[in-house]
């Protein structure tokens, strides 16, 4: 899945979860906690693949449950031991729902399930590795143009449809939510200029 897809699949499965749970929408630090936690097995596996060559793939640590999993729990534990056991819970969300995703992402493009994508090292992916000669951002830019061609060309797939819908819901649901982030750098930039 792209890094996008992740954040904005964490933010509608945390806001959700909070409405249900809580009865409340998510603070700022809780939907930052969860959207950035959406994405950093990309970031972390992506550039030490695509920019540094320490990997093979671009699946590796990051995606690896071995990983995820302590690192889910250790945040967890510090953000209750903070008195923030919610941006925890959001973190380990948001972590934690990257790497099913991107199993079921295999097989709706590729058809074909690989639970490999999540076991490092004990399983490794059989993927043509990505050429290193590319950086991040270049790497990056060829494949986001992909889908920029598709919709220049006036035909997007079904799969670009379902993308733009799951993208405006979860757009209506962050303004129904106090457009969390947001709203609270706000406050924060009207404190400082009452306080001029």
């Amino acid at each position: 899945m792209w890094p996008w897809e992740h954040a904005i699949m964490g933010y509608l499965a945390y806001s959700l979860f909070s409405h249900v749970v809580y009865r409340e929408s998510p603070d700022g630090l809780e939907a930052f906690a969860v959207v950035f936690a959406s994405v950093l097995p990309d970031l972390i596996d992506k550039p030490l693949a695509w920019q540094f060559g320490v990997f093979e793939t671009g699946y590796e640590l990051g995606h690896s449950i071995f990983f995820a999993i302590p690192l889910s729990i250790a945040v967890g534990m510090y953000a209750r031991s903070v008195g923030r056991p919610r941006a925890g819970l959001a973190f380990a969300l948001g972590y934690l729902l990257h790497l099913p995703a991107d199993v079921l992402d295999s097989y709706v493009r590729g058809g074909r399930v690989q639970f490999e994508l999540v076991l490092w090292p004990v399983r490794t992916v059989e993927l043509h590795p990505h050429e290193h000669q590319l950086s991040f951002g270049e790497q990056f830019s060829l494949l986001f143009a992909q889908y920029q061609q598709e919709l220049l060309a006036g035909d997007p797939s079904l799969y670009i449809w379902s993308q733009i819908g799951i993208a405006v819901a979860a757009a209506v649901l962050w303004l129904y939510d106090g457009a969390p982030v947001l709203r609270e750098c706000l406050e924060y930039l009207y404190g400082l200029l009452d306080e001029e």
